[in-house]
């Protein structure tokens, strides 16, 4: 209870901080609208279905992309995970291909797939495979040496081995890698309808800044910002369920 009121204390003094900049003539309202302007924007749209259906484009490409990244990551970094030669000879190439930016990749997925949901699908991909890809190698690679040994002196078939020893070793890398994963797939959704043109949230704020509608565009900042809060606040809910028996669960509870 106490983290609500002041997380609500805290939210409240920064909308009050922000009706008071431009009421003030510290910014000009052109360029920073009054809060009470962007909120009754936002009820505004959303009694408009249009409104709606943009927001279901953002989030199903959002869901598809995110899916598909998880399923490529978690298959490809199982394998190189459990192969110590498989780990050294991809290290490099890891190393290599991770930072470069998705965003630099949108003229070649344009040029493969044109502006349609596949461009779009190649960038979010991208952008969160390598944050699940690489989680799930440490996970794999982070098996206990003692454990190992057990499991091997039990004979315990490959089946058995990826149940009950890979997968709990591997689950905490896994869930982490994808909130990680979530968060930067959204990112990316909505930056490739901003310059791909696809429809949806993306699609709404560039043009609202070429229109100049400053509260239009604002109240989109804060749709995205609140997309992005309650997809971390949903995946982080799964992972404490998930790993409640997880010493590092297990501490913060005591923590508290």
């Amino acid at each position: 209870m106490r983290k609500v009121l002041l997380g609500a204390v805290g939210l409240l003094g920064f909308l009050v901080g922000w009706q008071l900049i431009p009421t003030l003539g510290l910014v000009d309202p052109q360029y920073l609208p009054y809060v009470t302007d962007v909120i009754g924007w936002l009820f505004h749209e959303l009694r408009d279905l249009a409104f709606w259906r943009r927001l279901s484009y953002t989030m199903t490409s959002w869901a598809i992309g995110l899916a598909m990244a998880t399923l490529a990551a978690v298959v490809l970094g199982a394998a190189v995970g459990m192969v110590p030669f498989l780990r050294r000879a991809t290290h490099t190439m890891v190393e290599f291909l991770r930072p470069v930016p998705s965003v630099a990749l949108i003229p070649l997925a344009v040029l493969m797939f044109g502006l349609h949901l596949r461009a779009a699908l190649v960038i979010i991909v991208y952008a969160a495979f390598w944050q699940v890809f690489v989680q799930v190698i440490y996970g794999v690679a982070d098996i206990d040496t003692v454990a190992r040994d057990t499991a091997r002196s039990f004979r315990l078939t490959r089946r058995e081995r990826l149940r009950y020893l890979v997968l709990p070793a591997a689950l905490p890398y896994l869930l982490t890698g994808l909130r990680l994963a979530a968060a930067v797939a959204l990112i990316l959704a909505v930056t490739a309808e901003m310059v791909i043109g696809n429809p949806g949230l993306g699609r709404m704020i560039e043009l609202s800044r070429s229109a100049g509608d400053a509260v239009g565009l604002y109240g989109l900042v804060v749709v995205t910002g609140m997309l992005g809060l309650l997809v971390n606040v949903v995946f982080r809910f799964v992972e404490r369920r998930s790993l409640a028996w997880h010493q590092s669960i297990l501490a913060e509870e005591a923590a508290r």
